[in-house]
């Protein structure tokens, strides 16, 4: 009997293992903005496209002209980044997507109120 139930034990990692493999292999990997990059205007950049927690958003810019900063909603609507927010000044960024909307800005003066913000809704 002992024996039966570590077979049955082992099976069961086996099959979260492989269930778990299998939702990250389905992840979908996006740059924002497509060809043109994380610019100005690129909220209608989300138009038509279905996003799912774990997807990877790849921002891709010039890091001496913007940056990335996750934010709440409130930051998102008043263009103003929490204190302690983290911003990312890479250049080549990689953000993988909550469950729920997940919103981003740049905080160079003046960048988010000339549109450079999305908010992303992951399912």
């Amino acid at each position: 009997m002992a024996q039966g139930r570590g077979s049955a034990v082992v099976l069961a990692v086996v099959l979260l293992c492989v269930l778990l493999h299998s939702e990250l292999a389905e992840s979908a990997v996006y740059t924002v903005g497509d060809r043109g990059g994380w610019g100005f205007n690129t909220a209608a950049w989300t138009r038509g496209k279905r996003f799912r927690a774990g997807d990877v958003l790849v921002f891709k810019y010039s890091p001496s002209a913007h940056n990335v900063v996750p934010v709440t909603a409130a930051g998102y609507r008043s263009c103003v980044a929490p204190r302690g927010a983290r911003a990312l000044r890479s250049g080549n960024d990689r953000v993988t997507l909550r469950r729920g909307t997940n919103y981003f800005i740049c905080t160079f003066p003046g960048h988010c109120q000339s549109g450079m913000k999305i908010a992303v809704n992951a399912a």
